[in-house]
């Protein structure tokens, strides 16, 4: 029998006092907050009595430092899965804001279609390998649950894609704070979201880094 329910689980605040946008870049692990949020999250899970079949992660840093909370507390050892990162932009490495555009004026012709993104992965690709590694990893697990440790965007984009959704969206509109955690059941072969909750958001007004965009 499948595994019971997905929980999407977001990485918690990152150590980045350059304010640079870290896509997929190497060195961008927790802060000391965000081990907290990750910890709390881990804390949520086993206060639900989630019965962890399996912990998916990420590959980059901040997933595979926030997972480590979740695979303590449980005793389970960490699956990497490529398919759950955090997708590419063209913009990694620089600071966030309109300056960061002037330095590279070449980038400003690529935000001219912000429904596909331009100057990123696809939505529509983003949510297809989420998808996929999604309902892979529900029907080879048994007697228990499915936590995945990922991103922001890739999370969203499941949600969406789950209700039926348009992928393009305001990035200010998205529901999936730091250390949040987004569940999951599969009906007739689709997603459909059962319960979201924020065990990191006490940890909130003291972040100072809120993520990859």
């Amino acid at each position: 029998m499948p595994a019971s329910r997905l929980h999407l689980v977001r990485h918690g605040e990152v150590f980045n006092p350059g304010g640079v946008l870290y896509e997929r870049l190497e060195g961008f692990g927790l802060s000391d907050l965000g081990h907290q949020m990750a910890k709390a999250a881990a804390e949520q899970l086993k206060k639900e009595n989630v019965a962890i079949a399996k912990l998916v992660v990420s590959p980059l840093q901040r997933t595979r430092e926030s997972a480590q909370h979740i695979a303590e507390l449980y005793g389970i050892e960490p699956t990497i899965d490529e398919r759950v990162i955090e997708p590419w932009n063209l913009f990694r490495g620089l600071r966030m804001g309109p300056r960061s555009v002037l330095k590279r004026p070449s980038l400003i012709l690529k935000l001219h279609n912000p429904a596909q993104p331009s100057w990123g992965e696809p939505f529509s690709e983003i949510a297809n390998r989420m998808n996929a590694a999604a309902l892979q990893h529900w029907s080879d697990s048994e007697n228990g649950d499915v936590v995945f440790v990922t991103h922001q965007l890739p999370i969203w984009m499941v949600y969406r894609s789950a209700n039926g959704l348009k992928l393009p969206h305001n990035p200010r509109d998205r529901r999936c704070s730091l250390s949040s955690i987004t569940s999951f059941e599969v009906i007739d072969g689709k997603l459909r979201e059962v319960a979201y909750r924020e065990p990191g958001i006490e940890f909130a007004s003291q972040a100072v880094d809120g993520g990859a965009v």
